[in-house]
Formats: C-alpha cells, sequence, structure tokens
C-alpha cells in the first residue's frame, strides 16, 4: 500500500503546496510514508486535471490518495464526480481527506476495519463534494451578479490580461519544444490558459 497526496490549487497565484507541510505531517503521524506528491493548478470543477490521473494511473491495488480536503478532490458536477469516482473505484483507491475523519481509518492495515468504514466514508465524501460543488456555483452567481451590477453602474473593467505572460506562453507554443503542462509549469499559469494562448496562436495564424 503506497499514500500518494494530491495537491491542488485553483490557479498559479495560489499555493498548492500550502498543505504539503500538514499531510507529511498526518502521514507522520501514523507511521505511513508518502511515496509522491502529486501537485498541480486546475479547477476543482474540471476533470481535465493531468495529475490527478496520473495519480490513478500510477496507483495499485488499495492504495491511498491523501488530500487536505475534500474540495482540493472535487468541485464536480454529478456526472463527473460519477466518472472520477468509477476510477477511483476501479483501482481500488481509498480517498483519505484530512477534513473527513471518517476516511482516518481506512489508513490501517486490517482489512475488516478498513471494509468496514468505506460504506460510511463513500456517504461521506459524496456529501462533502456535493457541497463543494455548491459552493462553486454560488461563488460563481455571486461574481456574475457582481459584475452585472458593476456594469450597470459603469464601473466594471474587466479582467486585467497579464500582456507579458502571455507573449511569453506564445513564445513557447511557437518554438515547439515544450508540452502544454511544461509550459504551465515554466511560467506559472493555468491549461485554460495556455489553451486560449493557442487559440489565439492557431486564428493569427491562419489569417
Amino acid at each position: 500500500m503506497f499514500v500518494r497526496a494530491y495537491l491542488r490549487a485553483s490557479t498559479k497565484g495560489q499555493d498548492a503546496n500550502r498543505a504539503k507541510a500538514q499531510l507529511e505531517a498526518f502521514a507522520a503521524e501514523r507511521i505511513l510514508t508518502i511515496a509522491k506528491f502529486y501537485t498541480e493548478s486546475e479547477s476543482g470543477a474540471s476533470l481535465q486535471r493531468p495529475k490527478l490521473f496520473e495519480l490513478i494511473e500510477d496507483a495499485t491495488k488499495g492504495d491511498i490518495l491523501l488530500i487536505e480536503q475534500v474540495d482540493r478532490l472535487s468541485r464536480l458536477n454529478e456526472s463527473d464526480w460519477d466518472a472520477l469516482k468509477a476510477a477511483l473505484k476501479e483501482k481500488q483507491i481509498k480517498v483519505v481527506a484530512l477534513d473527513l475523519p471518517t476516511s482516518w481509518m481506512l489508513t490501517t492495515t486490517d482489512e475488516t476495519t478498513s471494509r468496514m468504514f468505506s460504506a460510511i466514508n463513500e456517504m461521506m465524501l459524496d456529501m462533502l463534494a456535493a457541497i463543494a460543488r455548491k459552493d462553486y456555483t454560488t461563488r460563481r452567481e455571486r461574481s456574475a451578479q457582481g459584475v452585472q451590477k458593476a456594469k450597470a453602474e459603469g464601473k466594471y473593467k474587466g479582467r486585467i490580461e497579464d500582456t507579458e505572460r502571455n507573449a511569453l506562453i506564445q513564445r513557447h507554443l511557437k518554438a515547439g519544444q515544450s508540452s502544454w503542462a511544461e509550459i504551465m509549469e515554466l511560467v506559472g499559469c493555468s491549461r485554460g490558459t495556455v489553451a486560449k494562448q493557442a487559440a489565439i496562436l492557431k486564428a493569427e495564424q491562419a489569417a
């Protein structure tokens, strides 16, 4: 049984490694060794998360996926959450979250105890994932309302584009020597940002 820790932030402006020490301390208390950290900056509302699926691909039967909070794993809609659960279940990966005490018992090597808590943990995961999704949609709705209000009052200026960052991304894309994942790491941006710049570049080249 290997422990694989997953760290996620929504943007590069956030520190995905912020919870690393907490996960290490949790593992140390239970005499567990974290085999590998998988870190990425992607939205929890998207199923397009390369590092998470790299973790699932690397995992063997019975491995532990260790996270700080359930919302680090999922702010997904119901169908995407079901798809992710199916991928985890296929590998029999045990999800252990610091904010979900019922999951802590899954770190035991006692198979009977572990199986007993699995059903309870699955139900709690579903509940917390639903709460995380609701929080996500509520914040987006409030943000949209705020934008509409600002527009009505003539105060909305829109998001300021990072032109230097975008130019750097396009240079890497033109060079064709780096993958999107490498560009994300080098520049410090999300996959969506690289995709946007790739689309702009493609449109300019086609013009």
